[in-house]
Parts: structure tokens; sequence; C-alpha cells
């Protein structure tokens, strides 16, 4: 995952209460969107044998691919430490892989015991093998610092350079230096790792994100911002592009047989690319990369549903399913931050990220970006008033903040001491109501006062919420995976639907709401639903 992220820290325990629930009129539960493998992509690998090994930060697991299948299966757990940003495989077999959120690398060789070589280095990104079978390994974007790791564990990591501008994806070359990009200066470098010193071997890049050598010492290179796959010669820093993709390109990883594969997080896919013709053979691919927080809006009888899907901020037609794409991170001349919640009403789409402290306004129709907001503490959605402000959940603070005037500079806390607020709807100017995931709380807030009231309590885990058309709040129950009802006068709690797969499990240490659960409802009643655990779209609709 590539930001620099504004990662809270403040870690609550999920009330587990039991809901007393009545029974509604059966719903009928059906996939609006087909799910995916992965929850982003980012480091790949090969292994001697062949076998593609690819890894997901935000799905905090590490992946088996089927190149002939199209298929993957989870190699390596979240309990097992699989957040794998980059993978790198030692000559005798020994596969590693770093956790950039938690700042671990680990290390297994065979079908051995996991072992952790590291930990401490928060944005702990890129790892390689020299032939010799040292490790080393870079911080970016939480750091900027290039490693020696022990491949014991034994001993702390040495540090041999930093501030270089973004070491990432690398690989030793058949000079024994260490080969890669740096991401924020749009060049490739090589690196003396014994004498902490670097050379530019080829710049004028956007975004460089990763570099491979193949078996005839070509050096090959993806544009993260351009979605480019470029050839380098290595001695005259001579480019040639060979594969034009779209952006979010990642990582890439080069078999035995000179086949190259090319990871792109916003596709939550991978693609074979031939070197000779640059053709591209899709070899995984899906709709959405990781749905979070959803927004719904109806035109003329027709739903459409607003995505923060992490990698990219898409739209879905409720009737048909079909997936459109207004932006996708790392794309040249595109603003979008790592999205996880959305909402949307009147002209109007909000998406806030807690990766990065950001709450994005966009033009609904347009899909411009009128505002982005930054400095907020861990936001977890965020709805726009009548007068133009700008309610947001700040889980970091435990608050309900109000920002108002040019870019958002004026902030009020509207409501403290709230217990991990995750999603949040207007039901006027002066009435908001709040999921409180952490106490298993459904709390109205009075905007002018800041009077806070319990509607629903014994909850577990409620993050997304949104609005009926009858008045009734219909919340996503993540903790008992599935969507509620709950009448805002009385307090009475009525399942709509149970056994849905929603609660993607975070790595420990980090936020135990991790991807926000979204729900939204249409005008004519029928309700949404994001899947983080299948990165697909249900849809709710009374039989």
């Amino acid at each position: 995952m590539r930001h620099r992220f504004v990662v809270c820290t403040t870690i609550a325990a999920l009330a587990v209460g039991a809901a007393t629930a009545a029974f509604a009129q059966a719903y009928e539960v059906t996939k609006l969107v087909p799910g995916s493998a992965f929850h982003g992509v980012h480091g790949l690998g090969i292994d001697k044998s062949g076998r593609l090994f690819a890894g997901s930060v935000a799905g905090a697991a590490l992946y088996e691919v089927d190149r002939n299948a199209g298929t993957a299966k989870i190699s390596i757990s979240t309990a097992d430490g699989g957040m794998a940003d980059d993978i790198a495989l030692a000559p005798d077999g020994t596969m590693a892989w770093t956790g950039f959120l938690t700042g671990d690398l680990y290390a297994r060789k065979g079908d051995g015991p996991i072992r952790k070589l590291a930990s401490g280095l928060p944005g702990i990104n890129s790892l390689a093998f020299r032939k010799d079978g040292r490790l080393y390994a870079t911080q970016v974007f939480l750091g900027d610092a290039l490693y020696e790791i022990d491949i014991e564990g034994a001993k702390p990591p040495r540090k041999i350079m930093e501030k270089m501008g973004g070491l990432n994806g690398f690989e030793f070359g058949p000079d024994d230096r260490l080969y890669g990009p740096l991401w924020f200066k749009g060049q490739v470098v090589k690196v003396d790792v014994d004498k902490g010193e670097f050379a530019v071997v080829a710049e004028g890049f956007k975004v460089p994100a990763a570099v491979n050598f193949d078996s005839k010492g070509n050096l090959w290179v993806v544009d993260t911002a351009l979605g480019q796959l470029v050839k380098v010669d290595p001695k005259t820093g001579t480019k040639k592009v060979t594969a034009q993709l779209k952006p979010a390109l990642d990582n890439l990883a080069i078999d035995g047989n000179d086949r190259i594969f090319v990871s792109n997080m916003a596709d939550n896919g991978i693609q074979e690319i031939d070197p000779e013709t640059g053709a591209a053979k899709q070899v995984i691919i899906g709709q959405l990369s990781l749905p979070g927080g959803i927004g719904v809006v109806s035109d003329n009888g027709t739903d459409t549903v607003y995505v923060a899907d992490v990698f990219a901020y898409r739209t879905v037609d409720g009737s048909t399913g079909k997936v459109s794409e207004p932006a996708r991170m790392h794309a040249e001349g595109v603003t979008l931050e790592y999205p996880m919640s959305a909402t949307a009403k009147g002209d109007f789409v909000l998406l806030s990220s807690w990766f990065t402290g950001t709450v994005q306004l966009i033009d609904r129709k347009t899909g411009k970006t009128v505002e982005m907001l930054h400095g907020f503490t861990a936001p977890h959605d965020a709805v726009r008033l009548g007068d133009g402000s700008i309610l947001v959940n700040e889980l970091g603070t435990k608050s309900l903040v109000r920002a108002s005037s040019e870019h958002g500079k004026d902030r009020k806390t509207i409501a403290s001491d709230l217990a991990g607020p995750v999603g949040l709807v207007a039901a006027n100017d002066n009435t908001a109501y709040v999921t409180e995931a952490f106490a298993g709380l459904v709390s109205k807030v009075d905007v002018a006062s800041g009077a806070k009231s319990v509607v629903a309590k014994d909850l577990k885990g409620p993050e997304g919420i949104a609005l009926a058309p009858d008045g009734k709040l219909i919340v996503a129950e993540v903790g008992a995976k599935r969507v509620i009802s709950i009448d805002p006068q009385t307090g009475t709690v009525t399942e709509l639907a149970g056994n849905l797969p929603i609660g993607l499990a975070g790595a420990a240490g980090t936020l135990p709401t991790n991807i926000p659960t979204g729900v939204g409802v249409g005008a004519s009643g029928t309700i949404y639903v994001s899947s983080d655990i299948e990165n697909a779209i249900y849809t709710l609709k009374k039989k």
C-alpha cells in the first residue's frame, strides 16, 4: 500500500453484548457485484518451482496464485503475519515478506515455522536477498531508510542509509548492486550497500514503484502513475515503454522463462506481460478492490451506489450491477487518498480515509473533487449539511467534529467521548445518528447542542448506517454479521438479513474495525451492503 499514512493508534476492544431483536418480513439477499481474491494486491514473488505468490496489506494475507485457473488461495493468513507489501525469495528457497502497517518482517523456509526477523519498523516496505543470502529491506512512506536484516532474527536491523527518496521495490543485479526506484524522485538508482552510496541509473519516470531483472540482464520498471512497464538498459539508462497498462501498478516478478507478472492494486489483479510484444494477459482481476463505506442516491427511479473502494472511487448501477470508475489511486492528475468510507446526498459524495486523515468532497455528477480536507484524526464517515459545513466522525479523538468555512478550516467538536465513532448519517441539519462500534451503540446527536442520547445498545460492532425512506435506521452490525433495522423512536431492533460476509479481520495492532462495512438505501427501500470479505456488493429486497 503506497502512501504516507496518518495511522490511528487508538485501539479499543469491541463490545460484544447481545442485542434483543425482532424479526422482519423476509428479505431476499442477492449479490449485485461479484467478489474477487485479494484485498488490494501488492508484492509478488515466484519460487524456483514457478509458484506465484502475492501479498495484500489491507487484506493482511499472503496468497498463492494459480496462473492457469486465475484463482488465488491464502498461503499465510492474517493470524500468522500474512500482511505482505513485498515478497522476496532467498537462494535456499526461504521466503520473506514485510508487514507494512505492523512494522514486522517475517520469513519461512518451505513448510517450516514462520519466524519474525524484525519488528518496530513502521512502513517496512520492500526487501531483497543478496546472492550470498543476506537480506535487505527499506522503510517507505512511514520512514525512509535502508537496513540489513539479520536472517536469524537475533540482531537488530542495521541501518545503512536514510533519506534516499523512497527506495521501493528493488532487487540485486548481476553486479551485486541493489537496483530500485526512488518513488518521490522519479529515478531508478543502484546502491552499493557496503559503502552506503547510490548512483542514478535512469530518470524521468512519473512514479516508479518497482524493478526486476530478467535472465538477459535487462532491468524492468513499473511506473504506477503512468501505468507503464518500461525496459531499461542498466548500463546506459536507455528506456523503452514495452506495455501500456492501467495506473496503480505496484510490483512485478519475472519467472524462469522471463515471463513478467505485474500487480495492479486498483484492479485487484495480476497481468502476465510478453516482454517481446508487450501483450498483456489478465491472470486474475476483480471488479472491486476492497469496498468499504457506500452511499446511495436515486435519480429517476434508478439507484446509484457510490463506493469507497480503498484503491479507487467507484459507482455501481443498482439495477444492473455495472461498475464504473471515476477515479483510481496514483493515476496521473487524479486526486484520491485511499477512500475508506463514503456518503452521498444531493449533489455531493463525501469520501473519508482514516489512513490519510482526509475527507474529500466530490461533485456527484461530474466526479470532480470540490475540496480535499486534511488533518483529521482517523476520520470514519462524513456528511454535508445544508449550510455547506461537514460533520466528521473522528475515531482518533472519539469525537463528532463540524468543519466549516473555506477548506473546512474552522473545526468545532460537537460531541466527544464517543466509543469508536464509525458510521454517520444526518436525519436533517439538526440531528445526526452515529454508530459507536466499540461500545455497541447507535446514538442520536443534537448538532446544535451536542447532546447525545442512546437509540440502541448491546449491539456487536455496529458500523455503516443509513436512513431508510420510512425513517428507520439501517445498520451493518458487523460483529453479528447481519444488517438490522432500528426504529429511532423506540429503539426496537429488527434483523433484516444474517450470515453476511462482512467484517474482514485486520492485523494485530491495527484498528479492530479495519475496513468499515457500508450500507445504503435507495428511494424504493432497496438496501445495499458492502462485503469487505468478498469484495462484493449485496442487495436486500423485501420478498
